[in-house]
């Protein structure tokens, strides 16, 4: 669980960086996890923009990216989500 201090520091970051996958008509999919998932581990810190041919609501796949990726969601802020995930073999971001 990340503390306000913490999720302050990576929306400062992830402010800088561009949306790297995008959800639409058919949701969030079981290769989109995948791909997500292989993303945090060499990012650490990620965008993913919603569509606005999206069927479900932002928080709904927000819910289900992070459950999916095992991520910390660290802000929806329009469109886009933003997660965290701290990577094993690749860490980059030192969280204050």
């Amino acid at each position: 669980m990340l503390t306000g201090k913490q999720k302050r520091f990576l929306r400062a970051k992830a402010n800088k960086i561009k949306p790297i996958f995008q959800v639409g008509k058919i949701g969030v999919n079981e290769n989109m996890i995948e791909q997500i998932i292989d993303a945090l581990e060499k990012r650490e810190l990620i965008k993913v923009s919603i569509l606005q041919n999206c069927t479900e609501d932002k928080d709904v796949v927000a819910e289900q990216l992070v459950t999916g990726t095992n991520a910390e969601l660290v802000q929806i802020i329009g469109n886009n989500i933003v997660l965290y995930k701290e990577s094993k073999e690749d860490k980059q971001i030192e969280l204050p």
